[in-house]
């Protein structure tokens, strides 16, 4: 994990300073998976690691939370041969008018896929969804657990979170590899202390 923790360091896909958050919330730290897609070594590499958390799980099909965990979920999708369903985020006033494009059964499980957790409130609206179309949801995983509730909120609506890493271990790495000071470290631990 160290190794990737320095590669997402090293392409600014983690940044220091302050930071509002969707939540409304200022942080001293600020994750933008986004720009992994332009790193296709780091994006199959955590496809890979977050197949590690799940492969023992069953589940039928995989759902990226739009948008950043979608190549993500592809990425999975691809190399391990199980299906995806997109949930939109908005439906159509035309056509079909879906908000889960795909093919599935109802009473099938899905496994959510996202970048971030904060709040657990992005996999939360992708799940409703797909429970309105009779999907079962059980698990969810994500590259990066903030610790600020999220995985609580998910365990009270029944579904379980593995995350390949925490926002404690992130910074405790980057911290030990000296690409952080002390203070900026403390920071981070006190504004996770807060929330």
């Amino acid at each position: 994990m160290q190794s990737l923790i320095l590669d997402l360091y090293e392409i600014q896909a983690v940044k220091f300073g302050s930071f509002t958050l969707k939540s409304g919330i200022q942080s001293p730290i600020y994750i933008d998976l986004r720009v992994i897609i332009s790193y296709p070594h780091i994006l199959k590499r955590i496809a890979e690691q977050l197949w590690e958390k799940v492969e023992n799980l069953s589940f039928d099909l995989l759902c990226g939370v739009p948008y950043t965990a979608l190549p993500i979920a592809t990425a999975i999708s691809i190399a391990h041969e199980i299906p995806m369903v997109m949930r939109r985020k908005e439906s159509k006033d035309y056509g079909t008018k879906k908000m889960i494009e795909g093919v599935f059964q109802p009473g099938q499980t899905c496994l959510i896929v996202e970048d971030v957790i904060t709040s657990g409130a992005s996999i939360l609206e992708t799940i409703e969804p797909l429970h309105k179309e009779g999907l079962k949801i059980t698990d969810a995983v994500v590259v990066l657990n903030r610790e600020q509730g999220g995985e609580k909120r998910l365990a009270e609506k029944g579904v379980r979170l593995h995350s390949l890493l925490t926002i404690s271990d992130l910074v405790a790495t980057l911290q030990q590899a000296e690409k952080i000071t002390t203070a900026t470290a403390q920071s981070v631990r006190e504004f996770l202390a807060s929330v």
